[in-house]
């Protein structure tokens, strides 16, 4: 990164390490079962225990107001928030993701330094027929902003192909895997 601005630094974690995922149905698993959740499938090949707090239907206010909580009852060693589709599903206000996702990130950091965001694609109709979802852009600036470690395209390329899909919002088992 140029100008002297640092980004999250990437460092590995150890192999008992805990990990909190928080996010909406695409955590869960929906379309797959619990251990075919991409989750389980990251505790299955790093032996880290990953706490599946995905919710069904959840949005980044949901996420938010659930964190403090969370972060309360456990030592976690990272946090992965993967929320905001449905926000932009139900038409949220264009900037309550943003802002609801920079809280998240600054009330994860203030836990462990060891945070990231999984972009969601954002909804459009067209590039979804043409299999070319795109991230949402704002995921991209939260992170750059918050310092958190994004991680892009993983959604947006799953939910491209109908192969990895259940429905057109959510992955398969292949989809998560």
């Amino acid at each position: 990164m140029g100008c002297g601005k640092r980004g999250p630094s990437v460092v590995a974690l150890e192999s008992d390490a805990r990990v909190l995922a928080l996010g909406d149905s695409l955590t869960v698993g929906y379309g797959a079962t619990p251990e075919e959740a991409w989750p389980a499938l990251l505790a299955q090949s790093t032996g880290w225990r990953v706490d599946n707090e995905g919710v069904i239907g959840d949005t980044s206010v949901g996420a938010l107001e659930r964190l403090e909580a969370l972060l309360a009852a456990n030592r976690y060693d990272a946090v992965l928030v993967g929320i905001g589709g449905n926000d932009m599903l139900r038409g949220a206000p264009q900037q309550t993701t943003p802002d609801n996702l920079a809280a998240i990130v600054r009330t994860a950091l203030a836990h462990t330094p060891h945070v990231a965001l999984i972009a969601t694609p954002a909804p459009e109709p067209l590039r979804a027929t043409l299999g070319s979802l795109g991230d949402a852009e704002f995921y991209r600036v939260v992170a750059q902003a918050e310092k958190a470690l994004l991680i892009p395209d993983v959604y947006a390329t799953v939910l491209s192909d109908p192969v990895l899909r259940s429905n057109r919002i959510h992955a398969n088992a292949k989809g998560y895997g």
